[in-house]
């Protein structure tokens, strides 16, 4: 990576090297997303990127599951992508607010109805005494919700990380890997390459 590669605003970088991963790469909206309870335990799953604009990077989930107790509690997280066939990842650490119930509105109406079932049925990250019990809750709130447009559940809804640090990394022989990090500071952002 170099200076004409590289931009002021992390997120507009972020953006571009996202618009490429979706040319040659599956599921590119993949992220890991790490969080920790207010003890310290860490915890990661894969999320969907389903936002990303100059207030940070959006995705949404179950907020009674266990990624959304952890940042209940500790609102701050992590996420990575990794692009293989690219050779590149980003990471993004920062602070975590809650999205509006219109903007989880809005995307909520995007899901498939069987999406927005699933929600309803599944308590998230809660032990189940087998496979029928999901699918009978399945099947309830089909029945529940057969005659009208399923609502979205007051547990449900959107998460934005608010980058604090973002950093990009490029994939170059003999491991002199290209690392770029930004640091938000009260004028901006400041941007510093790390040895790999």
């Amino acid at each position: 990576m170099d200076g004409q590669e590289l931009a002021d605003d992390p997120l507009a970088l972020l953006e571009r090297w996202l618009a490429e991963a979706r040319e040659a790469a599956p599921l590119a909206d993949a992220m890991t997303l790490a969080t920790a309870d207010p003890s310290g335990r860490p915890s990661a799953r894969i999320v969907l990127l389903r936002g990303l604009d100059e207030r940070g990077l959006t995705f949404f989930t179950n907020r009674a599951s266990h990624k959304g107790d952890d940042l209940r509690r500790n609102p701050r997280a992590a996420v990575v992508f990794h692009w293989w066939e690219l050779g590149r990842q980003a990471r993004v650490e920062g602070f975590v607010e809650e999205t509006s119930v219109d903007e989880s509105s809005t995307y909520w109406a995007s899901r498939p109805r069987a999406s927005q079932l699933a929600a309803w049925a599944s308590h998230q990250s809660k032990p189940l005494a087998g496979r029928e019990e999901l699918d009978a809750q399945f099947a309830e709130a089909a029945r529940r919700f057969s005659s009208e447009d399923v609502p979205l559940p007051s547990f449900w809804g959107g998460y934005r990380i608010v980058p604090e640090q973002v950093e990009f990394w490029a994939h170059r022989e003999s491991r002199l890997h290209d690392r770029i990090r930004y640091l938000r500071t009260d004028e901006g952002w400041a941007r510093e390459r790390l040895a790999p």
